[in-house]
């Protein structure tokens, strides 16, 4: 009997599994089903970095093909602000028209031997009830995944911040990170090539800035293909120096919050979804595309082999997979929060430090320098003239209450309250006027800005929360509310406490005593 797999959505990774799973079982019937036409193709680039090609390309050579024939190549991120421009190499990345990459999908899709129906908008199961398997490919607003609600128990984390996506026909020679201040507020664009003549390029700014600038009047439910023309146009005079004087080009462009996608489960009975109809992660760290079409490669795989227990080939593509889309998510997370402050960065930092707060959103200063020497060489001279010592050797004065002789600090806790100690027994206490209080970060990081400060201390300890949490509450601490930040952090190597405070982040970091002193 032919094994029928209906594909629902033809994006990179729709298109990637039926192609990989036709060309595995060519005795399977695989149809792909997708809602608009095959030129049609919303947004611009997509964009990968050297380190997550290898496994794509050892499935099928269409996409490593796409990027070298049609594809731009760099090797460093660059972050510009004030006149300033501070790059970080090592950072091997390609991209491509969104709709070059789609053609040869198509082309490979159709090589194989897959039958693709464009124009075919499903709009409900029933439809495919002929077929022996469904998978879901489509995207953030799947009607495949929203039909199994809540079997799947998928949950959705909206940013606060806003984001809109254009070309421009400037071309930018690297990812390059761009910051403006206008007469409203703050925006920050994300920008790379991805072809001859055009480049991507993605605004962000707070909810407050954009209405302000008078960017709310859109009608969000007009169609889809319709762009705000009103935002194109105050975007292109904003950034007009970054991009020579150049246009933005439209595609589908209008503002939106990043929603991140976390599933429980994948499947249901003979459906499975992959791409972002199930899993998202910001665009800052990672590519949808990408960990599509990672989904993709071990759910074709796994059908392919087991094709009579297709649920226990569902099991082992979640088993993979899910872990793998967790870790990126999870590095997303610092990243995002990074984005939804970064305003505030703007006005606190200097260049060279906000340039090094973004680039160490993720990363600790020791892997920096693996990749790029003569960026941490940078941060760590600049602390060092200005400060006469390493990060962690670098005294902290606490007023005119105690000295400590390093930034490396114990946290003990007895009859008397909390107690900082620095390795020659200086120590501050919780007592009398309260020199110190303890703040708690909230496990919600979005909600770490809103932390109110205690007033009349000059030391502000922060414990509890998520790492990202409590980095911001010690940053607003000590850059908004002037106090001495210091950071409860026990899972702690000496690099990753160095970063914290040359980043701007802390003025120190604290374990707690049994745990510092076994180090």
């Amino acid at each position: 009997m032919t094994i029928r797999v209906a594909c629902v959505g033809g994006g990179p990774g729709g298109l990637f599994f039926a192609t990989l799973l036709k060309r595995a079982r060519p005795d399977f019937e695989v149809v792909l089903l997708e809602r608009n036409q095959p030129d049609d193709a919303f947004g611009f680039g997509v964009v990968f970095s050297d380190r997550t090609l290898d496994r794509i390309d050892e499935a099928d050579p269409a996409l490593r093909t796409a990027l070298q024939t049609a594809g731009v190549h760099w090797s460093s991120i660059a972050v510009s602000l004030r006149g300033e421009t501070f790059e970080f190499a090592g950072n091997g990345m390609a991209a491509v028209h969104r709709k070059v990459l789609l053609r040869d999908l198509q082309n490979s899709a159709r090589s194989v031997g897959v039958d693709l129906r464009f124009g075919a908008d499903v709009r409900s199961l029933d439809e495919l009830s002929d077929f022996d398997v469904v998978v879901g490919a489509d995207g953030t607003n799947s009607r495949i995944r929203e039909a199994l609600e809540p079997a799947l128990g998928s949950t959705v984390e909206t940013a606060v911040a806003k984001f809109i996506w254009f070309g421009t026909t400037h071309i930018f020679e690297r990812l390059t990170f761009l910051h403006r201040r206008g007469p409203h507020g703050n925006f920050a664009a994300h920008a790379y090539p991805i072809a001859e003549g055009l480049s991507t390029f993605i605004v962000e700014t707070d909810e407050d800035t954009w209405r302000r600038a008078g960017l709310d009047g859109f009608d969000l439910s007009t169609p889809p293909g319709q762009s705000d023309e009103i935002s194109q146009s105050y975007l292109r005079d904003l950034f007009a120096d970054d991009i020579d004087g150049a246009e933005l080009v439209a595609n589908n462009s209008r503002w939106g919050n990043f929603r991140t996608r976390r599933t429980a489960s994948w499947h249901e009975g003979n459906v499975a979804l992959l791409g972002d109809a199930v899993h998202t992660a910001h665009f800052s760290v990672g590519s949808g595309t990408k960990m599509a079409m990672e989904d993709a490669i071990v759910l074709a795989r796994e059908l392919a082999a087991a094709p009579d227990d297709i649920s226990g080939a569902f099991a082992r593509y979640e088993l993979q997979r899910q872990p793998e889309v967790a870790r990126v998510q999870n590095a997303a997370g610092p990243s995002l929060s990074w984005w939804e402050h970064f305003a505030f960065y703007y006005e606190h930092l200097e260049p060279l430090d906000f340039a090094f707060h973004f680039f160490s959103r993720s990363i600790d200063i020791e892997r920096i320098r693996r990749r790029d020497a003569g960026l941490a060489d940078l941060v760590d001279t600049a602390w060092r003239e200005r400060e006469g010592a390493s990060p962690l050797e670098t005294p902290l004065q606490i007023g005119d209450v105690v000295r400590f002789e390093g930034r490396a600090l114990s946290l003990r806790h007895d009859e008397d309250g909390a107690k900082l100690v620095d390795g020659a027994g200086n120590e501050l206490a919780t007592q009398g006027a309260s020199a110190m209080a303890t703040v708690q970060a909230p496990e919600d990081d979005h909600a770490a800005a809103d932390v109110v400060l205690p007033e009349g201390v000059g030391v502000v300890l922060v414990e509890g929360g998520t790492a990202v949490s409590r980095s911001v509450v010690a940053e607003r601490a000590r850059l908004g509310g002037r106090h001495v930040s210091v950071i409860v952090e026990d899972d702690i190597d000496d690099s990753a406490a160095a970063t914290l405070i040359l980043s701007g982040r802390a003025d120190a970091v604290a374990r707690t005593e049994r745990q510092h002193a076994g180090r």
